[in-house]
């Protein structure tokens, strides 16, 4: 099946940008980032950055994401994918995420909801020096080898490097 990524979500001068892979399942028939009910993106977030959001309102969750200044995308803008395992993503095209961090000059940091959006996004892009980049436990209900409180201390900890 062929599929599409959404569009970014990003603060006015976001300090972070997080990326995953490209939306599963659940999410596409949302039309919403990260939309699997299991899936513990939205509570870290609200967790570390202290604010509150509605878990059925997605205005609510994207407004998280602005309030704290941080971006959201996927490193794929379009890929075949039959499951919504990041393994069976083949034929990906990025995003042009070169031009969106340039656009951004206030982006410090990128940090990828887990090891395959890290590996897509090296396969197409040069690490700019002067950004950190960090790979963060997966969110995904498939993580289930991390608890959520593991997954939201590694996830604090990668925050707290950046903006103490």
């Amino acid at each position: 099946m062929n599929i599409f990524s959404f569009p970014p979500v990003t603060g006015e001068q976001p300090k972070i940008l997080i990326l995953g892979t490209i939306p599963g399942k659940e999410s596409l028939r949302k039309r919403e980032y990260y939309g699997h009910p299991r899936n513990s993106f939205w509570e870290i977030l609200s967790f570390i950055t202290g604010i509150a959001y509605d878990k059925n309102n997605y205005s609510s969750k994207t407004a998280l994401i602005k309030l704290a200044n941080l971006a959201l995308w996927d490193v794929c803008g379009r890929a075949m994918r039959k499951t919504s395992l990041d393994s069976d993503i083949k034929n990906e095209v990025p995003n042009p995420l070169d031009t969106f961090i340039i656009s951004h000059p206030t982006i410090k940091a990128v940090f990828f909801n887990g090891k395959t959006a890290a590996k897509l996004y090296n396969r197409y892009f040069e690490r700019n020096p002067f950004i950190q980049y960090e790979i963060l436990l997966s969110t995904s209900p498939a993580n289930a080898s991390y608890s959520i409180t593991r997954k939201r201390e590694n996830w604090e900890s990668a925050f707290n490097r950046l903006l103490p």
